[in-house]
């Protein structure tokens, strides 16, 4: 097989850490990722350099979206923080080419109803611009989370679709097999699950855990020191045929040998 791979990266040289990991996908935050400041580039020559020298070197950017994010929510100032925010980040993403802009799936309070988690993302879907793609990505933990399990992302799917923005096609799907793992999904199944609802997988996040299977942790391993079988990841990346970031640790260079151990049982 031919994807691309790579790995999430620091912000302030991608193109470097893309060339030290053997990457040819880069994903990245543009700026604090636990505030609501507005997106910059961090790139000492801007972003019109990155642009550029992005393409020179066929590498893809993906920019991640902050992790304060959270459009679901029935709090006013935590949700219209979220939207503008988000906003911003797909505004700055187009400036420097990337591929799309991830976020996750967000949550409601536990005593709140979850339609109205969905309903506020249709509403945010109906209101956005969206001058690159938008990768709604599941998440591992929280029992009234809008994309932890595939019953919640099929609803809010739904909503999505049914925001009636002109560019919806642009809204896609990121699958984590860490966050799946975590959730309680079988990920053997999960690429035939995850497109019978979406129709699309744009990304996958080659994850391992350090928890076991239902666990609910976030907590993301190196391949052979996890709690998946390094097997079933390659296969997710099989069947889903879409660019793949790694988001392993790198200490001793452990994404790089993630994405040498993907390389090699890819052929």
């Amino acid at each position: 097989m031919s994807l691309k791979l790579g790995a999430h990266v620091e912000q302030n040289d991608p193109l470097a850490e893309a060339a030290d990991r053997g990457a040819e996908v880069v994903q990245f935050f543009l700026g604090d990722p636990q505030d609501y400041k507005a997106p910059k580039v961090a790139y000492a020559d801007g972003a019109e350099a990155l642009k550029v020298r992005a393409e020179a070197e066929g590498i893809d950017l993906f920019v991640h979206a902050p992790y304060r994010l959270n459009v679901a929510t029935l709090n006013n100032r935590i949700r219209i923080p979220s939207r503008k925010l988000l906003q911003q980040t797909l505004d700055k993403a187009a400036e420097i080419g990337a591929k799309g802009v991830i976020v996750h799936g967000g949550h409601v309070g536990e005593d709140d109803d979850p339609e109205a988690g969905f309903d506020n993302w249709r509403k945010c879907i109906e209101r956005a611009d969206l001058p690159v793609p938008l990768l709604i990505e599941n998440t591992a933990g929280g029992e009234n989370a809008m994309a932890r399990k595939l019953e919640r992302i099929a609803r809010l799917w739904d909503a999505v679709q049914s925001s009636g923005n002109e560019h919806v096609d642009r809204v896609g799907f990121c699958l984590d097999t860490c966050h799946f793992h975590a959730a309680g999904e079988d990920l053997p199944t999960v690429v035939e699950r995850v497109v019978a609802i979406t129709g699309r997988i744009d990304l996958v996040h080659a994850n391992g855990s350090r928890d076991a299977f239902g666990s609910g942790a976030d907590r993301h391993s190196n391949f052979e020191e996890g709690e998946i079988d390094p097997a079933e990841i390659v296969a997710v990346v099989k069947a889903a045929d879409a660019p793949v970031v790694v988001e392993t640790p790198n200490g001793d260079h452990g994404q790089k040998a993630d994405i040498d151990y993907l390389r090699a049982h890819l052929k």
